[in-house]
């Protein structure tokens, strides 16, 4: 929501300057996001009078002035066919930037002839889009003064942030009066002038209750719809909207000014009255932004006897909009029904300034005077004779009463604020009080519904700042823990992946299709997205950190690694879940090493199962499969889990055809850990048990087992653990062979066992039944050991 200062001025009567606004603009809720004053780009242009003009001596389309702007006579080349002795224009000295396309003037030579400065055109000072020819002003406008002085372009724009609540701050006036409220002074009075009309109103009628309660119209014949004047085309233009013609103009004035939306129709393009009803199955409107829209039943519309006019409270259509040749208008001001003008608009994909008023629930209560100052305003520039006014419908004005306790403010707000500053404060607002306290809620705050909302606004205006703070009430002895394992269990993952120099990163939850198609793609997706590449919603971690990593690759990063804690959004549910990309260099050059070399699979199981280890899981009865998913790259990829259903994990390398997908050329390793899967500790309370090493030495032994070449080592591993579980405490794979001494088809694979002796050292006899069920249970697996 945009204005200028002096817009603001002309609804509230105060003496406070531009800081003190801005300040307390932001203390009532309203948040400022910028402020620009559009006259400062403009500083180094004056007003300036060509003295005199002659032909240039080497091209026919250019002239030689001689321009005054205040400082004496300069000599200025320009091509502008208006150029002429005697006119008065815009001109930009030596050093000035020209807005529209960032060029600094300076002394230059063109065909010859020296040059000391520009005349400028209203598109080169972004005030319009003639380029036909420099500006002219009027002859008495005064040489040498800076021109936004002259323009009255030194008027600060204003921008705010209205929140979806407060639809009364969505014109000027609702601004002002909050700030009058807040005691930056006084709301002005609303002038409302209505025109007596003459004969009866336009024939226009609601048949959608629902939809349209109440449809207000006026007609004004014999209009000149010309350009409107220049007091409200530069407000317009300052605050973004381009200037149209005086009809549109005043809608858009309007709307901006007071928040009440209108719409103007071309009488000689109607047939027939206007009707405001439900739109049948098919029907289509071709709409003022060019697009044609397919309309359902549950759409309200306003149409005549043989077309649809207008997506009733959204956007008016084409085909009877007003133009340079209309001389009869029907001024609609119609109240629609909010939640009918969010689904239209969700349905249509359509936005407008229109529904952004209506939707949030424009005042009800302002339809007679809404249309009583549009009126106005369209005689007033237009001219014209205007009929009666036509009431189809009733708005839903009903007054709603809140009993209020003064109390509350304290309790609830945190501050102790008089009784009689209370009523004050809602009095400024527009609500009544009564001796009972009963609050009446004014027609155009369709907000508050509450007590709280009351308390709400006596804080706001009183100011949140005032609120001391209040240290909660501590309960003695020491604080019960609040976090749930879930919590500790994320605690743990994170800190142990910031430990391993992991860089988390926050992903959005919304993908595009594109990105959660090599995933499986999302199992949900938005109706109304802000946009399409946030649609779907992530059926995986990934995608955003594959994202991320090419970022940060193509800004020169030599490797990556990320992880992120977040949720998965499957069909049945949403799963805490923990993701981790590996891109770049794995291993940095060096002399020992050599080249450098990219992160292979085994890095993302050493981080899968390190971080599976940290979040409680039973890393050593995990089992190695297969069966990661078509993301992932087959045979250097796989799952771990717990028994052949449960998956803790996958990892390896990602496919190279979804790595493409994201833009990402060399190899990326990847770990999804599904948190919700890992199994919960059982309870043993807050001791640890004492540490107590074993009094004896472990026994170590190696044995080098020929395998069949597809049998995993992770198998044969389990199987040797197994073999005894008292004295076994651990087995290793260190080294894999294949070659010379094996046959083809197997592979050695060569095992420390690790021993761990009870009470006395083992027997020979002891270490070789050990050794026997090692063989044995290597056996099994078709394994023998090799001699």
């Amino acid at each position: 929501m945009k204005f200028t200062l002096s817009w603001l001025h002309e609804h509230l009567e105060t003496t406070a300057d531009l800081d003190t606004i801005v300040e307390a603009l932001t203390r009532v809720g309203l948040e400022v996001e910028g402020v620009e004053n559009p006259g400062e780009k403009l500083a180094a242009f004056k007003v300036a009078k060509v003295l005199t003009a002659a032909p240039h001596p080497q091209a026919d389309k250019l002239q030689v002035l001689t321009v005054d702007a205040g400082d004496g006579p300069l000599q200025v080349v320009c091509g502008a066919p208006n150029a002429r002795a005697g006119l008065v224009g815009v001109f930009g000295l030596p050093g000035a930037v020209v807005p529209s396309n960032g060029m600094v003037l300076k002394v230059a030579a063109i065909r010859g002839v020296e040059s000391n400065g520009m005349m400028c055109s209203t598109r080169e000072l972004e005030l319009g889009e003639d380029h036909d020819g420099i500006i002219e002003l009027p002859a008495d406008a005064p040489i040498g003064t800076a021109f936004p002085d002259y323009a009255g372009l030194n008027d600060p724009v204003i921008d705010v942030a209205i929140t979806p609540n407060r639809q009364d701050c969505m014109g000027v006036r609702g601004i002002a009066r909050d700030l009058a409220a807040a005691g930056l002074g006084t709301l002005k009075p609303l002038k409302v002038d209505p025109v007596a009309g003459e004969g009866p109103g336009p024939d226009v009628r609601t048949d959608d209750t629902d939809g349209c309660p109440a449809f207000f119209g006026q007609s004004v014949a014999g209009v000149t719809n010309g350009e409107s004047p220049d007091w409200m085309r530069r407000r317009l233009t300052a605050i973004g909207q381009k200037s149209i013609s005086a009809l549109v103009d005043i809608t858009n004035y309007v709307s901006v000014d007071l928040g009440r939306p209108l719409h103007v129709y071309d009488q000689a393009k109607l047939s027939g009255g206007l009707v405001a009803r439900r739109a049948k199955a098919g029907e289509t409107v071709l709409a003022l932004n060019g697009k044609t829209y397919t309309l359902e039943e549950s759409m309200t519309v306003i149409a005549d006897d043989a077309h649809v006019h207008d997506i009733g409270g959204i956007m008016g259509g084409e085909e009877s909009g007003v133009s340079a040749e209309t001389t009869d208008v029907l001024i609609e001001c119609a109240f629609f029904d909010p939640d009918h003008i969010a689904r239209t608009g969700q349905k249509l994909g359509l936005t407008s300034d229109a529904r952004a008023r209506f939707e949030r629930g424009v005042d009800p209560a302002f339809l007679e005077d809404g249309l009583a100052i549009a009126t106005r305003l369209v005689t007033d520039i237009c001219g014209g004779k205007a009929s009666g006014v036509t009431r189809a419908g009733t708005p839903p004005v009903a007054p709603r009463a809140i009993a209020y306790d003064t109390n509350r403010a304290e309790t609830l707000g945190g501050l102790a604020i008089a009784a009689d500053r209370q009523k004050a404060i809602l009095e400024s607002l527009g609500f009544t009080v009564d001796g009972s306290w009963n609050v009446t809620v004014p027609s155009w705050r369709r907000d508050v519904d509450g007590s709280a909302d009351l308390v709400e606004e006596v804080i706001r205006i009183e100011g949140i700042d005032k609120v001391p703070p209040v240290p909660l009430d501590r309960v003695p002895g020491v604080a019960t823990p609040t976090a749930t394992p879930e919590q500790k269990l994320e605690r743990r993952a994170r800190r142990a992946a910031a430990a391993r120099g992991l860089n988390e990163a926050v992903t959005w939850s919304f993908l595009s299709e594109a990105e959660a198609a090599p995933f499986g793609g999302g199992a949900w997706s938005l109706a109304n997205p802000i946009s399409e590449d946030l649609k779907v919603m992530r059926p995986s971690l990934l995608p955003g950190l594959l994202a991320a990593a090419e970022r940060n690759l193509k800004r020169g990063a030599q490797t990556v690694r990320l992880f992120e804690i977040g949720r998965r959004y499957l069909a049945d549910k949403e799963r805490p879940t923990l993701g981790v990309v590996l891109a770049g260099e794995g291993r940095a050059r060096g002399w020992q090493q050599g080249k450098a070399a990219p992160f292979d699979a085994f890095d993302a199981k050493a981080e899968a199962l390190a971080l599976l280890a940290a979040a409680g899981a039973p890393v050593e009865n995990l089992q190695v499969m297969g069966e990661a998913g078509d993301a992932w790259h087959p045979g250097q990829s796989g799952t771990l889990r717990l028994g052949p259903k449960t998956v803790l994990a996958v990892f390896g390398m990602v496919h190279p055809l979804t790595a493409r997908a994201f833009d990402l050329d060399g190899p990326v390793a990847a770990v999804e850990l599904y948190l919700d899967a890992i199994p919960g500790k059982r309870s043993a309370g807050f001791m640890r048990p004492a540490y107590a090493p074993p009094a004896l030495q472990v026994v170590r032994r190696d044995f080098a087992f020929l395998v069949p070449a597809e049998l995993g080592a992770d198998t044969l591993l389990r199987a040797v653990k197994g073999a005894d579980k008292t004295a076994i405490t651990g087995v290793r794979l260190f080294d894999v062979f294949t070659g010379a001494g094996v046959d083809e088809g197997q592979k050695s694979l060569a095992l420390e066992v690790t021993l761990q002796p009870g009470e006395k050292s083992f027997t020979d006899e002891e270490l070789k039944a050990v050794a026997d069920k090692v063989v044995a249970a290597a056996a099994k697996l078709g394994a023998s050991l090799r001699g």
